[in-house]
Formats: structure tokens, C-alpha cells, sequence
């Protein structure tokens, strides 16, 4: 791509002009390789919306799961971090069937202070946070 080409469609959503640009590698006019960031462009930007949009409704389902006790709070939690069961696990030193095991509210309610703490951690939230899910 030459230098003159990179996109610069400024993205219409969450974080607009705040977002972070992309540096790319492209070519001057001598044809040597360069660097210059770029915006990114519309079917880029219509993609991340797309995404976006996608987990704020898994986070909306996800919240009312969690107050109608059909799951944990984790559960929550792991869409908000964009994080799954594997990587969870990693995080709290657990295996995935036991963060699976831990999704249930019935099996949540009975957890430890101790392991309530790493998934807190794990999350970047306090104690409080975890238990009640606004």
C-alpha cells in the first residue's frame, strides 16, 4: 500500500476520536518501506461495531441471567473482560470443568472467600463487586 492510500474513515461509535490508531507499514515515494497510522476504514470500523454491539446484547443476557439465578456472576464478569472459560481458569489457577462447575449459582453461592478473591482479582473488581452484579 502507498502512503497516500491508508485509510482514514474515523470510527462512529463507543470510543470515536479517543479509539487508538493502527500503525501500518507502507511505501513512499522512493518506494521504501515506511510507517503511518491509519484511522482504519469503513469496513473495518462497520466489523468492530458489529462486535461491539454484539457483546453489549451477550452482556445485557448475561446480567439478566445472573439477577433471575439462572447464573453466576462470573459469567457476567468473563463477557465484561472478554475472557472465557480457559483463560479464566489460567487466571484464578483452577481447572475448566471447576470454573465451569462455578457458573451455577447454587455452586457460586457455596464458594470460599479465599476463591471468590482470585476470581475478584482476576477481574479487577472488589469482593462486593462480584457478589452483586448491578
Amino acid at each position: 500500500m502507498k502512503i497516500e492510500e491508508v485509510p482514514q474513515d474515523k470510527k462512529q461509535f463507543k470510543d470515536g476520536d479517543k479509539a487508538p490508531k493502527k500503525l501500518m507499514y507502507v511505501t513512499n515515494q522512493d518506494g521504501s518501506y515506511t510507517q503511518k497510522t491509519s484511522a482504519g476504514w469503513e469496513a473495518e470500523n462497520l466489523a468492530l461495531e458489529q462486535a461491539w454491539q454484539d457483546i453489549d446484547e451477550q452482556l445485557l443476557q448475561s446480567k439478566e441471567a445472573v439477577k433471575n439465578g439462572k447464573s453466576s456472576p462470573i459469567a457476567y464478569y468473563m463477557i465484561l473482560n472478554r475472557m472465557d472459560i480457559a483463560i479464566l481458569a489460567k487466571y484464578v489457577g483452577k481447572w475448566q470443568w471447576q470454573v465451569k462447575r462455578h457458573l451455577q449459582p447454587s455452586v457460586f453461592n457455596t464458594l470460599s472467600e479465599k476463591v471468590l478473591l482470585k476470581y475478584a482479582q482476576a477481574f479487577n473488581i472488589s469482593l462486593d463487586a462480584l457478589k452483586n452484579v448491578v
